[in-house]
């Protein structure tokens, strides 16, 4: 689903990467494709377009851009060319006949077991798991596209009915019908304060916070709620949300709430045992100290999955709340950051000057 307009051009303004895969966007006057993380001058509003593939941009009559390389997004995010290529050969194949793990190994140039280690030291995940995933994501795509539970469950691959209810909760967070009925049942509340580091949307359901955003405008972290949550019935709820969000500022300025912030910060995100045991590792780095990516993997038991380290903060939903701030590339740069690697140096600043205090 390509996200609206005006999520994806501030994406392009910021040179988002963790947009990349979203969405592809063309210059008419350069008569390029590129991502959104493109390094390229920033282009004019008013001649930019945006695409949901490289071959819908290819058609619309734009050449990939030779800076960012457009084609090679998995590339971009880290990976191997291996691992790349299998993914998508993966997702290429038949959905009722897959390609076994050692039939890709063989058309990638390298033993199914090479295959097997470089998955969970990339992704974080072996390749069972990773096609789990993919399969859950195509369920969930055809759901959101209208689809008949019965079509979309069979179309994603999934050989009967029982085999998605009983991983309903893993898969989509209700059941199909639930969720093919739009969320219904499904409940986030959310708001939106000020802080030291701009706009804050905090959203929560019942059982703890879903997500927090920073950026500059409310109608752009509204629109990124809606769009990482299509399924859900989203309401504004200020009142309901105010002791959560004292806690979460708490944490977003560097310190542990107290008793009159909130007593904790409960979360209700998904994600997979890899990426908890990364988050987890991400809370227990002091505010204002930092740790490479390799340094958290050596940490977590996974040396030699640093670049799955990379991937896991990149996916955290909860800024502050887990602080993928603290992290940085291996040489200590601070590297890219979903709010903005400018954010990222400032919260790091502000919390070694109130460690210092």
């Amino acid at each position: 689903m390509l996200p609206d307009p005006d999520s994806c051009w501030a994406a392009v303004q910021r040179r988002d990467r963790a947009y990349n895969g979203r969405f592809w966007f063309s210059v008419q006057s350069t008569g390029v494709y590129c991502l959104p993380s493109c390094a390229a001058r920033p282009p004019l509003r008013k001649n930019v377009a945006f695409h949901p593939s490289p071959e819908a941009a290819e058609a619309a009559g734009f050449r990939p851009c030779k800076r960012c390389k457009p084609r090679d997004w998995q590339a971009e995010l880290g990976l191997s060319r291996p691992v790349a290529r299998a993914c998508a050969l993966f997702d290429a194949a038949d959905v009722d006949t897959p390609p076994s793990l050692a039939e890709v190994a063989r058309l990638v140039g390298i033993t199914a077991n090479t295959l097997s280690k470089r998955f969970v030291s990339e992704l974080g995940v072996t390749p069972r798991d990773w096609l789990i995933a993919r399969k859950r994501e195509r369920f969930r795509k055809a759901l959101r596209n209208g689809e008949k539970v019965s079509e979309a469950l069979y179309g994603a691959g999934y050989g009967s009915p029982s085999r998605v209810y009983e991983s309903s909760d893993k898969a989509l967070g209700m059941t199909p019908a639930t969720y093919a009925k739009g969320g219904a049942g499904a409940h986030i509340d959310y708001t939106t304060v000020e802080s030291d580091y701009g706009r804050v949307l905090v959203a929560a359901t019942q059982k703890g916070i879903a997500a927090v955003f920073l950026g500059d405008s409310d109608r752009t972290l509204e629109r990124d709620l809606k769009h990482d949550f299509p399924a859900a019935e989203i309401e504004r709820n200020d009142q309901v949300l105010a002791p959560r969000v004292k806690g979460v500022l708490a944490r977003l300025y560097g310190r542990k709430p107290t008793a009159l912030d909130a007593p904790d910060v409960p979360l209700d995100i998904v994600g997979t045992a890899f990426q908890w045991k990364v988050w987890k590792a991400l809370t227990e780095i002091p505010p204002g100290e930092t740790r490479t990516y390799g340094e958290i993997a050596k940490r977590i038991g996974a040396p030699g999955s640093a670049r799955a380290v990379g991937r896991a903060c990149a996916t955290n939903q909860a800024a502050g709340v887990i602080p993928c701030h603290r992290a940085v590339g291996s040489t200590g740069a601070l590297t890219g950051y979903r709010w903005g690697v400018a954010r990222k140096e400032r919260l790091l600043a502000e919390e070694r000057r109130r460690s210092s205090t």
